[in-house]
This record gives C-alpha cells, structure tokens and sequence, in this order.
C-alpha cells in the first residue's frame, strides 16, 4: 500500500521557493514520487492524506542536546534514564524534531536510548550518541553529571576507548569553558594541554570517530581545526582566522545561540519569556551570559557571511522547546528563515552523516517529515503550527483538529 499525500505546499529543502498543489507519494518507508496534484492518482488500496494547503517539509534536527542535570543523588539513574526517553519522545511527538545529536550523557544513556529506539522498542528520534564528555580536572561543568575528567595524554585516551567500547557515535571533547558555570569555568579560557590535545584527536583519528569540540575562545576553535574536528560547537569568541579556517578545512560549527541569549532581560517573544521564567537562572549567570552575547551574535554572522557550514544544535532543555527556541534566535540574530530552516533539516541530517538518507524531501529519502499550518519561510515561528509527524514513511503524531480531519474525509 502506498500513502498519497495530496494538496501539500512543499518546502523541500532543496529549492527555496514552497512548492503548491503538490503530491508526494510515499512507498514503504521512502519517497517515491513527487508529482503535480492530479498528475497521479491512487488506487482503491492506497491511503490519501489530505493536507489542504498545509506546508509538508523535512522534520527538524537539534544537534547539540543533553538529557536534564541532574546527579545521582538528586535522581537515580533509572529515573534520570527514563525521564530523558520521555524527553526524547516529546520532542518527536509534540515538536516535530526528528534527529538528535547527543553533546554528553553520562553512564552511556543515550546510547541505550539510541539502541531501544533502533530496535523498535518504542517509537523515538534518531540519536547519535556521545556518552562522558570529555573535559580535565577542574573542568567545564563538573556539576552536570555529564562531564567525565581526564588528565594526561593517556587519561583522555583511556577514556576515548572507553566510550568506543561503550557504543557511543562521536567523540565529544570539551577543549575550553563556558559561559554557564562556576568562577573558574571561563569560556575565555582553555584547558588542555597540547600533549593531551594531540593524543585526543589522534586515537579519534585512529578508531575513526569524529570530533566534537566544545571551543570557545579563538585559541581552543583553532586547535579544534587544525587537528581535524569533525564539528565547532559555540564558537562564542572567534576571529577572522577562526572563520578562514572553518571554511578552508569544512568543519562544521554548531553556535548554540540560545545559551548566551536566553535571559530575562533579552527574551523578545512570548516563547523566549515564559522558558526563562520557568529556567529561573541565577542574576550572576545572567550577567555572564548577558557580557557574552553581541560577540556571540557578531561572530555568528560573520560566518554565516562567510559561509561556514552551520547545523542548528540547541543546549538547552526541555528538548521539545530547545530547538524552537534556538531556529528563533537564529533569525533574529542575522539569518534568514531559509538558512534556518536548512540548518535545522538538511544541515542537520548531514553532520550526523546521514544526509544521503535524510534531511530534504526528495524522492529516494527516507520520509521523516513535519506538516505545518504556515509557512516558516514567513515566520519561522510557523514550525510551532505542527500538524503532522511522519516517520519512516508512518503518521506518529496527528494534531490536526477533528473538524478537519472529518472534511479531508468527506
């Protein structure tokens, strides 16, 4: 049986222009034709979803998140393990987000989500998992219960191989501090030394794991490059060598715009108020990521400018609001909602490597893909109008009204 998805406007991350009055037909789990309404028609067998206009585009991607912060002694492991599977499904179910990149989850929890949720034990997103980020002693964000400390050469190798073994997707390498964090958490600040920098990149580069490094000063974005990150996540202090280096050698940077800009006194918009109403984050951090944000804003536009390639990664919880959040302040802050849309899709899917498969609506591609009620091209916005989630090529999520539903039948 096949599923004809008629009167769709497309938008399918190719070609910027919306494409209406359209077919996409939907065979197993793939696209297998997008076609003009009326140029095929179904038959007695096939399934007919009826979108009336609505905008049919490829599911979103957050590819920097962690499961809540919480320790052991705040919460144990089973609960914490089964509140961030709850995270994940919202996410999927209630927003629309399809892929997820893990940035540090510890005891390997995203691992053992990415397995269920692979078997088909319950329906979830895709997840690439990283397990332990890697940081030193007196490290980024000890408090987390993320953070694994290493020292030395053969401490961070160690460590490495441990995640390899454990199952994890990446290597997630903390090179700097950040902004969020104690007085001596400095994202200003680098903390490995070159020994140890050299030995992580070159067991990673060894085992062919890909690099993701948390850098955020120019000196640690540096390093990152120049010994072969796969991705830059923040980027939060940059200069003009940051930026030819990114393009020179096609790194990825991942600018998680939502943790410096994310304060009472910067939120805009009814989204932005009420999560930090609900975050409630000290006046002291505040501060910090208040001194932090016209930097971060400048050197994200100017490698947008530059064109440095960008995926939309989030940092910030609850996961079905993270991503949202972070595609708004993309826009404020100096894109347009077509590049934010690609980040967020297509962009997305290709730094987890699974572009070919995923990430546009094209014929040949897997079919996860999100309906929504207005065009984000418009407002990205608009992406929190969802209607639809399909997956592998299946509705899991309908949230059209019943008035709707009984006209598209009728």
């Amino acid at each position: 049986m096949r599923t004809f998805i008629v009167n769709a406007t497309v938008i399918d991350c190719v070609q910027q222009d919306p494409r209406p009055a359209t077919t996409v037909v939907l065979e197993g789990k793939l696209i297998s034709q997008i076609v003009p309404d009326g140029s095929l028609l179904p038959g007695p067998e096939d399934e007919v979803i009826d979108l009336q206009g609505a905008y049919l585009l490829p599911g979103l991607w957050d590819v920097h998140i962690h499961p809540d912060y919480y320790s052991l002694a705040e919460m144990p492991l089973p609960d914490q393990v089964t509140l961030f599977g709850h995270r994940l499904r919202a996410a999927l179910m209630d927003s629309g987000i399809v892929g997820f990149r893990c940035a540090g989850a510890h005891d390997y929890m995203d691992v053992a989500w990415r397995r269920s949720f692979e078997a088909g034990q319950f329906i979830g997103p895709r997840l690439f998992a990283s397990g332990y980020f890697l940081t030193t002693t007196g490290g980024h964000f000890l408090n987390s219960g993320h953070a694994r400390e290493c020292d030395g050469p053969y401490g961070f190798v160690t460590a490495i191989r441990e995640g390899i073994k454990n199952g994890v997707d990446h290597i997630k390498l903390n090179l700097s501090g950040g902004i969020l964090g104690p007085s001596w958490d400095l994202h200003t600040q680098s903390f490995l030394l070159d020994d140890e920098l050299k030995a992580a990149f070159e067991i990673c580069k060894l085992r062919g794991f890909k690099v993701m490094a948390h850098a955020t000063n120019p000196q640690a974005v540096k390093a990152a490059i120049t010994l072969g990150a796969h991705s830059i996540e923040h980027g939060y202090i940059m200069d003009d060598e940051c930026i030819e280096l990114l393009v020179k050698h096609d790194v990825w940077l991942v600018p998680t715009l939502a943790i410096s800009h994310l304060t009472p006194g910067q939120a805009k918009n009814k989204f932005e108020i009420l999560w930090t109403q609900q975050r409630g984050m000290s006046p002291a951090l505040c501060c910090r990521a208040d001194a932090a944000s016209d930097t971060h804003s400048t050197w994200f536009r100017k490698a947008l400018e530059a064109g440095v390639k960008m995926a939309l990664g989030s940092d910030i919880r609850p996961l079905k609001d993270a991503a949202l959040l972070e595609m708004g302040l993309w826009t404020r802050h100096g894109a347009t909602p077509w590049q934010t849309l690609i980040a967020a899709t297509r962009n997305g899917a290709a730094i987890c490597g699974v572009g070919d498969e995923l990430g546009t609506v094209e014929v040949g591609k897997t079919a996860d893909l999100i309906v929504v009620g207005a065009n984000p091209l418009d407002d990205i916005n608009n992406v929190r109008k969802l209607q639809l989630v399909i997956q592998n090529g299946k509705v899991i999520s309908d949230k059209r009204p019943a008035e709707r539903l009984q006209t598209a039948e009728t």
